[in-house]
């Protein structure tokens, strides 16, 4: 698989790595033996990034990841995020004492004594502003408690604060073919910067796989469902915004497109991964077919951006555009 390096991240990844929200059961249930299963699958293909977070199933997802670090001889790069176990979200709540709780919980999960990459996981807006912050991540990395540190953000303007920090390492934002805002000024600001860029919901939460109807119904546990007009969280989050059947009828647009020889989601992967700035895009997988189809996304030809961006401009832009 085709690596890149980010100056700042100073480490090669893969261009395909793996996001585990659904190792939490978030997306609904995902039994213990299929989730490692389908960890060493990706790592089989050349998957050697991985991305979790503490609160992915309050711990469940990490832990397992640690499990699979157990039993892998490979150097891969695990990626956790800390911050959403505030109760509430507040400036505030992104405090020293609060990072090393939070550190220590994953540290533990992960069975490691160095964390390769810590995210803020969309912290609010005022937090960029807050040098005691990342004062606390520099000290955090001179303890060695971790090695790098970046931000998981909703908006550009987010990403471009985080990228002004001299010592954030990464930035993982949502981009796929319905959010096209980052193309404009925050993947020439990380190229720039030596920055890498994470970009994640690749898939619009599945909507991209081209799998999905107007009669296509989702659990009572998946945030599909229960966060469909953002009750539980930021609602671009969940189809990258987008109103569910405008996402339907684009994605029938866009179906045309897709080479014979590849999937719909693979086609909206590699259109990622095309992207002059991309570090790694992480999709996430609920079985080892999933996960050994997302690795497959590297191995595309270039796709037709134009393409893309017409159907953008036409049904998605009025949608989040202006909103992230």
């Amino acid at each position: 698989m085709e690596k890149r390096i980010a100056g700042r991240l100073d480490r090669q990844v893969g261009v395909v790595g793996l996001g585990c929200w659904q190792l939490g059961a978030d997306w609904g249930e995902v039994d213990e033996s299929e989730a490692l299963a389908l960890l060493h699958a990706a790592a089989d293909t050349g998957v050697d990034f991985f991305d979790t977070a503490d609160v992915y199933g309050d711990g469940r997802s990490e832990t397992l990841v640690g499990r699979f670090l157990k039993e892998r001889n490979d150097d891969v790069f695990v990626a956790t995020k800390m911050g959403r176990r505030l109760p509430a979200q507040t400036t505030e709540g992104y405090n020293r004492e609060n990072f090393l709780a939070w550190n220590d919980r994953s540290r533990r999960n992960l069975g490691v004594d160095t964390l390769d990459l810590v995210q803020l996981h969309c912290p609010p807006t005022p937090v960029y502003d807050r040098d005691e912050v990342f004062d606390t991540l520099d000290e955090m990395v001179e303890q060695q408690r971790i090695a790098a540190y970046g931000v998981s953000v909703e908006k550009v303007e987010e990403a471009l604060a985080a990228i002004r920090r001299p010592h954030v390492a990464s930035v993982q934002i949502i981009l796929n073919a319905f959010r096209l805002k980052p193309l404009e000024e925050v993947l020439p600001a990380a190229q720039e910067a030596g920055v890498a860029i994470i970009a994640r919901v690749p898939l619009a939460s599945g909507l991209l796989t081209g799998k999905y109807t107007a009669a296509t119904t989702f659990g009572a546990d998946d945030h599909r469902n229960y966060n469909r007009n953002g009750e539980a969280f930021d609602v671009g989050e969940t189809f990258s915004g987008v109103p569910y059947e405008v996402g339907l009828e684009a994605v029938e647009r866009l179906r045309p497109l897709v080479p014979d020889n590849a999937t719909m989601a693979q086609f909206a992967l590699r259109w990622i991964i095309d992207q002059p700035g991309v570090t790694v895009v992480i999709p996430g997988a609920r079985n080892v077919e999933q996960a050994l189809a997302n690795s497959q996304a590297a191995d595309l030809q270039p796709v037709d951006e134009k393409a893309v961006a017409a159907v953008y401009d036409e049904l998605i832009r009025p949608h989040v555009h202006d909103r992230w």
